[in-house]
């Protein structure tokens, strides 16, 4: 293997919105609401997932950011694991560290062993997040400012944990009402000065303190429910967007983002949108915009 190739495996991630190179991703080929783990999967209990549409959008998905340059790593799909699609949640980046989750519903518990596996094949190294309960829906990161959602998948002393693997990084514990799931559904960083927020459900103390940090982009509650705050910035101030969310994507272009159009409503039945599906690898940092 060339000492380039070595460099490009190598994991680096330190913002949401640098230049994404390598994502690991997964085909909902067994997606389906087998037991409602949250408010999304309520509302469509009884509709359920059309898997042949969720696979032609995911491959759609997939073939958008192959032709933004991103190198797309799909893992394994296996039938005991209808939320693998999901994989935002099982590991993250954050500077050159692979943290792998411990998942805490029972439903994906063995989620993250398909991840591992992967990571020993490839003899890329990881922390195990072995009895913290932290997913990566809940972990934002933006240069040495790293925000953590508390929730009932995240607690509290796992966050301080984290803090302690990461001494050249402030982690700050956001908390916000259980029932949105991760932080990831109702705050992401798009730049270094803009975030999107669902603020009713951000205590006043910590939306102030982001405020103060972020233009804020608020969205509406119908627009939360079609998880607008989860976009995927794929860098240079490319985002990728739900169509059916037209404020988030009018606000966006008035603030002079490419806004990338993909419909994966048929995914987002079971409560997760392009941030969810994509576990960054490698971004190239950008000059600060």
């Amino acid at each position: 293997m060339s000492i380039i190739q070595e460099r490009n495996l190598m994991p680096q991630c330190y913002s949401e919105y640098d230049t994404l190179k390598k994502v690991v991703l997964c085909e909902p080929q067994y997606m389906t609401i087998r037991e409602v783990i949250n408010e999304t999967q309520k509302h469509f209990k009884n509709e359920n997932i059309h898997i042949e549409i969720a696979m032609e959008q995911h491959r759609n998905f997939v073939n958008v950011l192959k032709q933004h340059g991103i190198d797309v790593i799909l893992l394994p799909s296996l039938s005991r694991y209808p939320e693998q699609v999901f994989t935002r949640d099982i590991g993250f980046t954050l500077g050159e560290t692979v943290f792998v989750a411990e998942m805490a519903s029972a439903i994906r518990q063995g989620e993250e062993e398909v991840l591992k596996n992967w990571l020993d094949e490839n003899q890329l190294n990881y922390h195990n997040l072995i009895k913290d309960r932290i997913e990566g829906g809940d972990v934002i990161i933006d240069r040495d400012t790293i925000y953590a959602g508390i929730s009932n998948r995240t607690h509290i002393n796992s966050i301080e944990h984290l803090q302690t693997l990461l001494p050249g990084f402030k982690v700050i514990p956001v908390p916000f009402e259980a029932k949105y799931l991760h932080l990831d559904c109702v705050f992401n960083v798009i730049s270094p000065t803009e975030a999107i927020i669902f603020p009713e459900v951000i205590s006043k103390k910590e939306r102030d303190f982001l405020s103060s940090r972020y233009h804020l982009i608020k969205i509406t509650e119908e627009e939360q429910f079609t998880l607008g705050t989860n976009v995927l910035s794929i860098g240079n101030k490319k985002v990728l967007s739900l169509p059916v969310n037209e404020n988030v994507n009018k606000q966006l272009r008035a603030r002079d983002y490419e806004v990338i159009e993909v419909d994966i409503t048929e995914i987002i039945k079971s409560g997760g949108s392009f941030r969810c599906c994509t576990m960054p690898l490698l971004r190239e940092r950008n000059e600060e915009i």
